[in-house]
């Protein structure tokens, strides 16, 4: 019997997808069944390769005979499924059924992000979008469109972000070989900062500010008039003063040393 006949029939009758692993799984367990025929037990040890090839080949056979369905992979798992076209006859008799709530723009946005640059951390996805995602990560992940990947080999460690597999049933994706190319987008430069910031209750994580170099104190010794003290005063920059503007004032008088008293 043809293995392509027997994986079609297993996936015709089965209620759920069915992975190339599950359905060499089903192979292996009747050859082992008592009293199993030859040809059954030739089939024990199918590799999962030779099962894939004969479901690519499945695929074209439905694809060209025009039926009213077709063998499609989603998130790695084989099913049946209508012809869109169909669609209005099938939710007439099955019903509508509720669906999610679209996602906005920018949930869009950032999950083509993820999706392009996975695994990334969320400093990283608001570097390319130039704003915070907190509210939109939040969606993501209640929806399991996007999932923990570990932590970063950084400062900080911080968390870093995947797409699951919820996102590829979400786009009808095999996986994420089949996304569209998307270069521009992958060429963004991302620069992963040396030290990272916790904000908000592990929220967000964001490059740590750079520390304003200290200007020289110079000490006075007390005697100096209160003239040299306002002097000295005056040497430092004025709030808001540029670094160029800084450059340009001319340098502070010297402060007047007071002349020893004369001697008796």
């Amino acid at each position: 019997m043809e293995l392509k006949s027997i994986l079609e029939v297993l996936l015709f009758t089965s209620q759920k997808p069915l992975s190339p692993n599950e359905l060499r799984d089903v192979l292996s367990r009747a050859a082992d069944e008592e009293g199993a025929e030859e040809h059954v037990k030739a089939l024990k040890k199918t590799p999962v390769e030779e099962i894939v090839g004969a479901l690519l080949g499945l695929a074209q056979e439905h694809e060209a005979a025009a039926r009213t369905y077709r063998l499609v992979c989603v998130a790695g798992a084989w099913q049946f499924v209508t012809q869109p076209e169909f669609a209005p006859w099938l939710r007439t008799f099955l019903g509508v059924k509720s669906r999610p709530a679209r996602l906005s723009q920018p949930a869009l946005e950032t999950l083509a992000i993820i999706a392009y640059r996975q695994p990334i951390t969320r400093a990283e996805i608001e570097q390319i979008r130039g704003v915070a995602v907190d509210g939109v990560m939040g969606t993501l992940k209640e929806r399991h469109l996007v999932v923990e990947a570990g932590r970063a080999e950084v400062i900080g460690k911080p968390m870093q972000f995947a797409t699951g597999p919820a996102f590829l049933e979400y786009f009808g994706l095999a996986g994420l070989d089949a996304l569209p190319a998307a270069d521009e987008l992958r060429r963004i430069p991302v620069q992963r900062p040396d030290s990272l910031l916790t904000v908000d209750n592990h929220l967000t994580t964001a490059p740590a500010e750079p520390t304003q170099p200290e200007l020289p104190v110079e000490i006075v010794d007390p005697s100096v008039t209160d003239g040299a003290s306002a002097a000295v005063e005056s040497a430092e920059p004025a709030a808001g003063t540029s670094d160029a503007e800084i450059e340009s004032q001319p340098d502070p008088a010297p402060a007047v040393e007071p002349e020893p008293p004369a001697a008796g």
